[in-house]
């Protein structure tokens, strides 16, 4: 976690974020989203999200990410950190679907950062996804 707590590295995920955010294809939502997750082997993989006309096969940004980080680094990967921003300037914490999947791939106590009511927030996902279903519940 030493990359997460030098000066400015989460604010400068959190830009990584915002220039993906403006590849997004949102023409249904116009809700333009980026995502930005630095691996323990030091790499940042970002995503934005990818609308569908039949919205149910939309993709999120934090979802469209982790699936290049996996495609570019393979299936080991381990993320340090995650964050999430939106050219909307709305509050936009992880969806359900992508609390479980980045807490998959996610080290324990990795910290999330995204845009929220009151500024920016910075929890680890531990607290995003208390109880969250995983490897360990497979038997």
């Amino acid at each position: 976690m030493d990359a997460v707590n030098a000066p400015g590295a989460l604010e400068g995920l959190m830009n990584e974020a915002r220039r993906a955010a403006q590849n997004s294809y949102s023409p249904y939502s116009r809700f333009r989203v980026g995502a930005a997750l630095l691996l323990t082997n030091g790499n940042i993989v970002t995503g934005t999200n990818v609308e569908n006309a039949s919205y149910g096969l939309t993709i999120c940004a934090e979802r469209s990410a982790l699936v290049r980080a996996v495609a570019e680094f393979g299936p080991e990967i381990r993320i340090e950190a995650v964050a999430v921003a939106n050219l909307n300037g709305a509050a936009s914490s992880p969806c359900g679907a992508c609390r479980q999947t980045l807490a998959e791939f996610a080290e324990p106590d990795a910290m999330v950062v995204f845009p929220a009511a009151d500024g920016v927030n910075a929890l680890p996902i531990s607290a995003l996804l208390p109880l969250s279903f995983g490897k360990k519940d497979l038997g």
